[in-house]
């Protein structure tokens, strides 16, 4: 007399997400199997019967029968297999991140999995990215960033951030600076005919200059619009004349304006200022034009309207400019918390980091 089957049950939470299983077209075979096979034991079937109707082995079934009898739902989960053991562990991690530390062989301005491999003479290259890809490592990568070195920046910080957050009642903050150099580069367009006959639409990496030119912008913190003005230089004259415009258009408010550390706007500031009672300037620290959120909004102009844009001449770029102006404030709003993370632009030190 043969050995008797494990006897199951079943109660109701596992009965519903057996049939769960058996239910959803996504379900994985290997699991499909191990809902009916349990099904057909809680009712009774033996194991041998199973196995037949099932196209299985008596022992596989026996298997998952006792598996479930034991642990339930859970013991129909795949248990964790040993695998190969591992070959490179802990000690070539750290020599690989130990010859990162050093100079790279000569000819050579960075290391790369090749060069790692050669240096460390029994580790393979495609173990050495293996490794750099655990540890988040990636050679070609190169992060920049812009320390200030202002002595006092965290007081210079604080005012700018707090006009942000708390601005004086019935007073207005513009954030303000400068795009200079903004090219017009006119594209090579059209269609690129295949050998296979069909056509790709592109653009060819050809391209002509025809000048550049300068955009004045201020944004209002408090709406979120922004006024711009074109220049064909950025000399304290151009950023004085701007200036003029934009605090005409609040001509019996308080305004807070914030700045970056920019020679052009210190120069004859204060005879400016003496003639414009109601503006009052703040300064965001050394190296931290971040700060300036007229900074966030160049990026986003850029990525929305001038990057990859074919213009014939600075009037061209103008008018594209002009045309992003009118439809950004259309819609503008002032900026949330996330919004800024989302689209702050990172550190370039010739222009951002002043």
């Amino acid at each position: 007399m043969g050995k008797a089957s494990t006897a199951i049950s079943v109660q109701d939470e596992e009965r519903e997400e057996l049939e769960r299983w058996l239910r959803t077209p996504t379900t994985e075979q290997r699991f499909v199997f191990r809902a009916r096979l349990v099904f057909a034991a809680a009712a009774g079937e033996g194991s041998t019967s199973i196995a037949r109707r099932e196209g299985v082995r008596v022992s596989t079934v026996s298997t998952w029968r006792k598996r479930f009898a034991e642990k339930g739902l859970p013991g129909l989960q795949d248990e964790q297999r040993a695998g190969r053991p591992q070959t490179y562990g802990t000690e070539a991690e750290q020599r690989i991140l130990a010859k990162l530390n050093e100079a790279p062989p000569d000819g050579y301005g960075s290391w790369n999995g090749r060069l790692l491999a050669e240096a460390l003479a029994d580790i393979p290259a495609h173990q050495v990215w293996s490794i750099l890809r655990k540890q988040g490592i990636q050679l070609q990568r190169r992060r920049s960033w812009c320390i200030s070195t202002d002595p006092e920046f965290a007081p210079k910080a604080a005012e700018v951030v707090a006009l942000y957050l708390a601005p004086p009642e019935n007073a207005v903050v513009l954030s303000v600076d400068e795009k200079p150099h903004i090219q017009a580069l006119e594209r090579a367009q059209g269609y690129l005919r295949l050998p296979d006959g069909k056509a790709v639409r592109g653009v060819s990496h050809e391209y002509k200059r025809h000048g550049t030119t300068t955009l004045f912008a201020a944004l209002n913190v408090l709406s979120g619009t922004v006024r711009g003005m074109h220049a064909e230089r950025h000399r304290r004259v151009e950023f004085l004349a701007f200036m003029n415009e934009v605090v005409a258009d609040y001509p019996d408010q308080e305004i807070h304006v914030v700045l970056d550390n920019l020679s052009t706007h210190k120069p004859k500031r204060d005879m400016w200022l003496a003639r414009h009672r109601n503006v009052h300037l703040h300064s965001a620290p050394t190296h931290a034009s971040w700060l300036n959120q007229i900074e966030v909004w160049f990026s986003i102009l850029s990525r929305a309207a001038l990057k990859g844009g074919s213009y014939t001449s600075p009037n061209k770029v103008r008018e594209a400019i002009d045309a992003f102006l009118t439809v950004y404030n259309e819609n503008a709003h002032p900026w949330r918390k996330a919004e800024v993370h989302q689209t702050t632009p990172k550190p370039k030190c010739a222009h951002l980091c002043r």
